[in-house]
Formats: structure tokens, sequence, C-alpha cells
């Protein structure tokens, strides 16, 4: 059923490699630090990703899929983001796995102000994690809020640096994870782009979780976007290592005249 699953979201994406507009498409996958760019008035936007995420020992965590649903107005965007979570650990049978989907993310991302000098271009995310929209294995208590500020400088034509500051809370308690990641990007060309990057949290009366990863996209058309990607952690608390495999794309849901 997997199998099927990632075919056809694949073939849907290869549905939209006919369609060009003047920009190419910018994502907030593969990496972990989010763009600033919001996406272009009346286009609609999605992002799948899946992700096999080594814990602790022998346990593993499968996600299949990741989305982030978007759609965009001027310097603003609406965003929907679900994340279908399957864990398999070691002396836990089948039956009784953690698996379904976590509580289901809406919110916005907004352009606050352009890259100016050493100024950063910077925009804000703010979600809203719904306790009630949820599989039971992953209800929580509280409604569960996030916001990031995403920022980028500019070093060349081909070269930037993105970064995010922000905070998450997860729906247990009122402490929230102080969460950071700064990524320089490079343009390869016409078609590839690559990252490097360093990102984690760090929360109260609990020990900081630090990571690296590095991933690699390739532009099919302006439109549409694979990529590839993985990272180790730093500290003990982090996971283990991952690895991703994704698409994204977009289309103007206005019709032209």
């Amino acid at each position: 059923m997997r199998n099927k699953t990632i075919c056809l979201l694949f073939l849907l994406l290869a549905g939209f490699s006919a369609m060009a507009q003047v920009e190419k498409i910018d994502t907030d996958r593969p990496d972990q630090t989010e763009s600033v760019w919001t996406v272009p008035f009346h286009y609609f936007q999605a992002e799948f990703g899946f992700n096999k995420e080594n814990t602790t020992g022998k346990n593993y965590d499968l996600i299949y899929p990741t989305m982030l649903l978007k759609y965009g107005l001027k310097r603003f965007e609406f965003r929907l983001e679900a994340t279908y979570r399957n864990s398999y650990e070691q002396f836990i049978p089948d039956s009784k796995r953690t698996k379904g989907f976590e509580p289901i993310e809406i919110g916005f991302k907004a352009s606050l102000w352009e890259e100016k000098g050493l100024v950063p271009k910077t925009s804000v995310i703010a979600h809203l994690g719904m306790a009630s929209i949820a599989s039971s294995a992953f209800r929580t208590d509280h409604l569960a809020p996030s916001f990031r500020f995403t920022m980028q400088n500019s070093i060349t034509e081909n070269i930037a640096i993105g970064y995010n500051l922000g905070a998450e809370w997860y729906g247990f308690s009122s402490t929230p994870a102080w969460i950071y990641t700064f990524a320089p990007g490079f343009n390869i060309g016409k078609k590839w782009y690559s990252y490097l990057e360093a990102f984690g949290s760090v929360r109260k009366n609990e020990k900081p979780q630090h990571s690296l990863d590095a991933g690699l996209a390739y532009y099919v058309n302006n439109d549409l976007k694979i990529d590839i990607s993985g990272g180790f952690g730093l500290s003990a608390e982090a996971p283990k290592n991952y690895i991703a495999i994704g698409g994204s794309f977009r289309f103007n849901t206005k019709s032209k005249k």
C-alpha cells in the first residue's frame, strides 16, 4: 500500500512537469530551515516527503508522508501541515506500535521586510497544532503553537545563508523548545541546489539536541522540484540519523484569460 501511495504522488508531481513560470519554485523542504519566500499570489503549492529516522538502538520511525500545503496571497501564505508517523520499537509487537497522524497544523507565513545591506530578508511563520485533529496515539492535552522568524542573507548570486529562530510547544506542557537552524545554500547551475545545515533545540530541564544534515535538490522545471537529504545527531539526545526523499509542485489557481 505504501509503495502504491508513493507512486501515485510522484505521478501527480510529474503531471505538472509541462507547466513553467518565470520564477523557480521555492520550498521549505528538504532542510529544517524554513524559506523566507512566500508562495506567489494565487498559487497553490504542495510539498511531500518520506523519511526514515533512526532514534535509539534499533528503534526507528517511518514518516510517510510529511505534507505541507500552501496558498499564496500578497506577501502572505496560508499553510496546512500533516505528518503520518509509524514508530518501530524493537521489543514491541507490530499490533502495539505507535502510529497515526500527528496533530494537524494550520498557520501562515508573512513577509516582514526585504534584505538591505547586513539586514536579512525576514519573514515570520506561525502554526497551531490542533490537539483534537490527530490519531488517538498522538492526541495532546492542549493546543500546540509554534513560531519562527526565518531570515536570509545573500552572499553572491548563487550562495545565500538562511537561518531560523523560534519556539515550539508540544501540547503536553507550557514549556517551549527553543529552536535554531543555520544553513548555507548553493545554486549549482540552473537545475541543482545543495545545502549544509546545523539545527537543534533547547528546552528547560532537558539536555539540548544538536544535529547536522545536508541535501540536494533538482528542478525538473520552474514548478516542480525533487530532493534527497540526510543527517545525524551530534548530541546523545538527538535522533541518531535520518534520510528523506521528497517532491514539491505548484500551479496558478487563477484562470488565464
